[in-house]
């Protein structure tokens, strides 16, 4: 479909993938609504959702930063509340938000499992529930889910050119994974006959994002 004034959601969107994307939807003519928790830049994670908006509008783009905790569900909703005020739709939701693990299981706590599993697994969730009712009222829509190698694969990909980068994927991530893979699946066939189109976006390696080098900082 034509991007040219589709107002897109991404989560996750203040560097990284998130980010790439945005900026790539706004060049083909979405508005892009920029939703992530950072607001202000840190030395190992640069990057903000006003920087990303603001790059986005000195391109000729149209984008809006709106402050959104994905573990939070009230947050979300007034993500989606506040897309629906400026723009008066929503016709993509790209739930890209996510945070990696390389803890190994017996090193891992309960608090760590759930911190992935709330924010891979749970958020998706709950935007999917925020924007449904939306695209069906609209007559369709377009839901992307990002998921990762990890979720068939237990190493990480190499990275140096030796092959010598290889690490073990923490067991929260992968599973995480897998079930947003599931959830996507199931989703689709639910939401097919209401003309809105669920899909996974997979990388196959890793990629060499801020977000990973602040995990992995000795990753080549």
């Amino acid at each position: 479909m034509s991007l040219s004034e589709k107002v897109v959601i991404v989560t996750g969107s203040s560097r990284g993938i998130g980010k790439a994307m945005a900026m790539g939807l706004a060049e083909a003519g979405a508005f892009v609504v920029v939703a992530a928790r950072s607001e202000e830049s840190r030395p190992m994670l640069p990057g903000t959702i006003h920087s990303t908006v603001g790059e986005i509008e000195d391109a000729g783009g149209k984008a809006l930063a709106v402050p959104t905790n994905v573990r939070d569900e009230e947050s979300i909703r007034h993500l989606v509340n506040r897309t629906l005020d400026e723009f008066g739709a929503v016709d993509v939701l790209i739930n890209n938000a996510a945070i990696g693990s390389y803890t190994p299981f017996l090193e891992m706590t309960v608090k760590e499992w759930d911190l992935v599993m709330d924010i891979d697994l749970r958020a998706p969730f709950i935007a999917c529930k925020a924007v449904a009712p939306i695209m069906i009222e609209q007559g369709g829509g377009s839901i992307i889910n990002i998921s990762s190698h990890a979720a068939t694969n237990i190493f990480s990909s190499t990275l140096s050119a030796d092959g010598s980068d290889i690490a073990l994927i923490g067991q929260n991530y992968g599973a995480a994974k897998v079930g947003l893979e599931r959830f996507t699946w199931g989703l689709a066939a639910e939401l097919g006959p209401h003309n809105i189109a669920v899909n996974v976006l997979k990388p196959l390696r890793p990629v060499v994002t801020e977000g990973f080098l602040a995990q992995r900082p000795d990753a080549d």
